[in-house]
């Protein structure tokens, strides 16, 4: 049963990615006016960007197994994700006339594989539910009668006072779509605790040579198994002019990232043929026909394309070793050396921000009381594969939770 909210009470989000509307939506569900505010000229604009890839929602592997994937932050965002977990957000889209599927990977997407559709219907329902949007507002703060202040088109000035604030303003990555990170030097001043923002879900460098960047730049390895720091993923990296990208490094890149802040370097490992064991390999190696070129010999007998025999070479030396036995070695076992970490504006996510100590169980900061954080604002990161979009909509779900607990509005 939902308790209509007082007349007086009204709440700004200020933020329009999907953390900041889900609050929105689940504030004005239970009767507060809610009025959104972002800087720039329309909404969504990150939201928008992940659909051209397809729209990655979640994920549906055991929630269990989906909660260790935050890492360090998996025990505090635990009681959230199993709020809005990733079945909740599933019915939520499918709710909006959006049906989904789950890939080969495990990975779930609306079946239109754009976030367009899912978009506008969203916004027709928190407009129905008298959500009003207001775009091209930039939050600047708060003035000395503790009022909320916003920058206008026409260069004027507004100030508001509501009953209570919503912070979704992002992190620091994809700063041309309106999250720069700006807010935290706002944050800080009201002795908010913050995190420096790093780069999470990047490319690293590799010193690759002339020859292999000019000729492999842009191409997958695909299928391949990397190890580092006793940590193993399957998936595929993609080769770029700087290094190397692609989801399963992105698994890696905290671990990768801190090992290049303390060490300068950091050797990821290279299984290119994760599904045969190096006795498997050695002996189909035995097998081929003597008098044929090393790299026909690693095609034929493995299957392995030239972008991974090349790895190899850069991994093990141009002249790679001759025997079964040591090559089926090298093919389990290609280092390559990290020595750094693409900048911020070009990560797909980013760590730091609002210290987690920093806000209290329902996500209120407790230097500002009445003032509630959401989404990659917070100092969590998670890999690529659905994990960030859930965790956007889980805090953004719990803030707006926060706020009907403090204005005491029941549902």
């Amino acid at each position: 049963m939902t308790k209509p909210a007082p007349a007086a009470d009204t709440v700004a989000v200020i933020g329009a990615g999907p953390a900041g509307l889900i609050a929105a939506e689940r504030l004005s569900a239970a009767g507060l006016k809610v009025t959104v505010c972002d800087r720039m000229p329309s909404v969504g604009r990150k939201f928008l960007m992940a659909g051209r890839g397809g729209l990655n929602l979640t994920h549906s592997e055991p929630l269990e197994a989906f909660v260790a994937r935050y890492g360090e932050a998996s025990a505090w965002l635990a009681p959230m994700l199993r709020a809005f977990p990733p079945q909740g957000l599933i019915d939520w889209a499918e709710g909006l006339g959006q049906a989904t599927f789950v890939g080969s990977s495990g990975r779930v997407f609306p079946k239109t594989l754009k976030a367009s559709p899912l978009l506008r219907t969203w916004l027709a329902r928190l407009a129905a539910q008298g959500v009003e949007v207001r775009t091209r507002r930039e939050w600047q703060g708060w003035n000395e009668a503790g009022e909320l202040v916003f920058a206008l088109p026409d260069c004027g000035i507004e100030s508001v006072r509501p009953s209570a604030t919503v912070l979704a303003l992002g992190g620091a990555s994809w700063p041309k779509l309106g999250s720069t990170g700006g807010w935290a030097p706002m944050l800080a001043e009201r002795g908010v605790a913050t995190a420096p923002f790093r780069p999470a879900n990047v490319g690293f460098d590799a010193a690759w040579s002339e020859v292999f960047r000019d000729r492999f730049a842009g191409q997958p390895l695909k299928g391949v198994a990397l190890t580092f720091d006793r940590r193993r993923v399957r998936g595929e990296a993609m080769v770029t002019r700087y290094g190397l990208e692609g989801g399963a490094i992105y698994a890696l890149s905290a671990r990768l990232r801190d090992a290049i802040g303390a060490e300068g370097h950091a050797d990821l490992w290279f299984d290119l043929r994760p599904d045969s064991s190096e006795a498997e390999l050695a002996q189909k190696l035995a097998q081929v026909k003597a008098g044929q070129s090393l790299t026909n010999v690693l095609r034929k007998a493995t299957g392995l394309e030239p972008v991974a025999i090349n790895l190899m070479r850069e991994a093990h030396g141009v002249a790679l070793p001759s025997g079964p036995a040591a090559l089926a070695r090298a093919i389990k076992g290609s280092r390559v050396r990290l020595t750094g970490v693409q900048p911020l504006d070009r990560a797909i996510s980013t760590a730091g921000g609002i210290a987690l100590d920093a806000v209290d169980e329902h996500l209120m900061l407790t230097a500002l009381p009445g003032v509630f954080a959401a989404g990659e604002m917070l100092d969590w990161e998670a890999p690529t594969g659905g994990y960030l979009l859930q965790a956007c909509f889980a805090t953004g779900w719990a803030a707006a939770g926060g706020v009907l607990a403090r204005l005491g509005v029941e549902v």
